[in-house]
């Protein structure tokens, strides 16, 4: 039964998609591996926040499948409760309450019952944070003033040692900001992490499609002969990538003599693709119409060097002093940027139907005895970044 964060994925392809995600596959990968849009794996993913979940286990005390079709047929032969628990080796007490809980002699039926018992075993416990207002508060002021999950840790334990409900470690900040569904903190707050992630991507390995790596030994255009500026040759192919809805991806290229224009599906963003795709293309050309081919610094042409050898074609890579200029601007600009002095507070209503005394009423409206000692007596309104 599809639910929340399980988007009609069956267990088998639930755990395919987080083994793959932790073997450090992009979510494109996973998408086509498990014949599924990037869309549906993106929202489980987000779901939980990037972290896979703990494995679920039955407890040795409940009842099995097997068990609950004896006691269904026990019923339907007119057995006593008392010889059906005989019959399994068990009390009578949980034999009774298994079938009173699901419907009576006269409604039980086995897995039905099995796995709405699957279900009603889910008991989730409240996090730390929601156990501990103060510290809830604390830790979202914090926050809002652009400090780390590790700075604020160590903070905790030098000014509340022996308190331990005000101590917490850093994953438990970082779970409860990835795994909204906790409800202690506030989505805005993740916006003060440094990293700038909205959710947990794994370590270690990963596919080419994610790999930051850059065109290796590639022929920069400063090096194209002259008659590809002049555009007086034929044969000589600017080429991009196009991506589009439900992961399609399409290759453009075009002749800069001509201005003939070819497009051509590839099955997905990563080099091998790609390079099979503009391969198989090209060399349908006739010999005087494949020169050179231009493309920019995208890693989809990682292995241009296996598509020089099947078409005798030239690549060439824009240079990346000019590909990264636009970026390093932005990064510029962006560290330029102070850091916020104030913690930014959110607005529970528009401001056109709210006026200035009550919006500073409902940012002041948290008590003193939920905030937290080292700030309760600071100046200033109380953060509104926990729920």
């Amino acid at each position: 039964m599809a639910t929340i964060g399980r988007p009609g994925l069956s267990r088998e392809k639930r755990a395919e998609l987080w083994r793959r995600w932790k073997s450090g596959q992009c979510a494109s990968d996973i998408a086509r591996a498990l014949e599924r849009t990037k869309g549906a794996i993106h929202h489980v993913l987000a779901f939980s926040g990037g972290i896979a979940p703990g494995a679920r286990r039955r407890s040795p005390v409940a009842l099995v499948l097997d068990e609950r079709e004896e006691i269904s047929r026990g019923i339907a032969a007119g057995r006593s409760i008392r010889g059906i628990a005989a019959g399994l080796g068990r009390s009578p007490s949980p034999v009774s309450r298994e079938v009173a809980r699901h419907g009576g002699r006269h409604a039980y039926r086995a897995s039905e019952a099995d796995a709405h018992a699957w279900e009603r075993a889910r008991r989730p416990k409240p996090c730390h944070l929601a156990r501990y207002p103060e510290l809830r508060w604390c830790v979202a002021e914090k926050l809002a003033l652009d400090w780390s999950p590790e700075q604020i840790s160590g903070w905790l334990k030098r000014e509340f040692p022996a308190d331990q409900g005000l101590q917490v470690s850093p994953e438990t900040l970082y779970r409860s900001l990835f795994v909204q569904a906790r409800g202690v903190l506030k989505k805005e707050l993740m916006d003060h992490l440094r990293a700038g992630r909205r959710m947990r991507h794994p370590k270690g390995g990963t596919t080419p499609s994610r790999r930051p790596g850059q065109l290796v030994d590639a022929v920069s255009i400063r090096e194209r002969p002259a008659e590809v500026e002049d555009r007086a040759v034929p044969g000589h192919w600017e080429g991009d990538l196009l991506s589009g809805a439900n992961n399609s991806h399409m290759a453009t290229l075009v002749e800069r003599h001509s201005r003939f224009a070819m497009l051509i599906k590839v099955q997905g963003k990563d080099t091998a693709s790609v390079v099979s795709a503009l391969s198989k293309q090209v060399r349908q050309l006739p010999v005087e119409l494949r020169r050179s081919l231009t493309w920019d610094r995208g890693k989809e042409m990682a292995d241009h060097k296996k598509f020089t050898i099947a078409t005798d074609v030239t690549c060439c890579a824009v240079p990346r002093s000019r590909a990264c200029a636009r970026a390093r601007h932005v990064r510029s600009c962006e560290s330029a940027q102070p850091p916020p002095r104030r913690p930014r507070r959110l607005r529970t209503q528009p401001c056109a139907t709210k006026s200035a005394a009550t919006a500073s009423s409902t940012v002041n409206s948290a008590p003193d005895s939920t905030r937290c000692p080292a700030t309760r007596n600071a100046r200033g309104p109380a953060c509104n970044f926990v729920t």
